[in-house]
């Protein structure tokens, strides 16, 4: 077994430079060699980078799974809360459309709107408006179900009415003019949407408040 002197490195050393000096070849070689050790060792850092990575966004998918499976009984939870609230408060459709309207003024910044009914006396008559607000001036009439053509007519009729009673006591047309439906008979949505169309009405039907409640 030969054994290595420090005499015999240094001499190593020394031919390695001189070979790196005279030999093009060789030298180009050496570059070659330790620019891809330096390539192999970044990849591998590249790929413990990655693996972390991946770990991270596993744990971030899990994460995202639990909070979705939170959400839908939470969901579910607040669902049966307002009807279980509203059940026991006889909460009616007239104050969940008001609420709907509330939410709605919301958007243009009317926070402070709040919608309720109102009793205005006119030709000596007390005329009752479901849905009422005064700044920003909006009418309102809420119904269960309409079954006909003709109720849809009387019913638009009723709001107008009620509109008119309104533009005269405060000199300005309403700002929203809203019918709310709960349940209209099959074939009459769209008699309703026409209706609502020809005379500048909001139509709001019972689909799109429960919606809007259930979060």
């Amino acid at each position: 077994m030969s054994i290595i002197s420090f005499s015999d490195i240094r001499e190593a050393k020394k031919e390695f430079i001189e070979l790196l000096e005279r030999d093009e070849e060789f030298r180009y070689t050496v570059a070659g060699f330790l620019g891809l050790s330096e390539i192999l060792k970044r990849l591998e850092k590249l790929e413990e980078g990655q693996n972390k990575l991946w770990e991270e966004v596993k744990k971030i998918w899990e994460e995202v799974r639990l909070i979705r499976i939170d959400y839908n009984r939470m969901r579910k939870y607040i669902r049966v809360g307002f009807g279980d609230l509203g059940r026991a408060l006889r909460v009616t459709f007239e104050d969940h459309s008001a609420s709907f309207l509330e939410v709605l003024l919301e958007e243009p910044e009317y926070t402070d709107a709040r919608i309720e009914r109102k009793v205005l006396v006119h030709d000596g008559e007390a005329v009752e408006i479901n849905m009422f607000c005064e700044d920003p001036l909006v009418v309102g009439e809420a119904t269960i179900s309409i079954e006909s053509m003709e109720e849809a007519e009387k019913e638009v009729e009723k709001l107008l009415k009620r509109v008119e009673i309104v533009e005269k006591r405060y000199g300005k047309r309403p700002m929203l003019v809203v019918l709310s439906v709960a349940r209209p008979a099959p074939g009459v949505s769209r008699r309703l949407e026409d209706l609502a169309k020809r005379h500048g009405i909001k139509l709001v039907l019972g689909e799109e408040i429960e919606e809007a409640i259930a979060i």
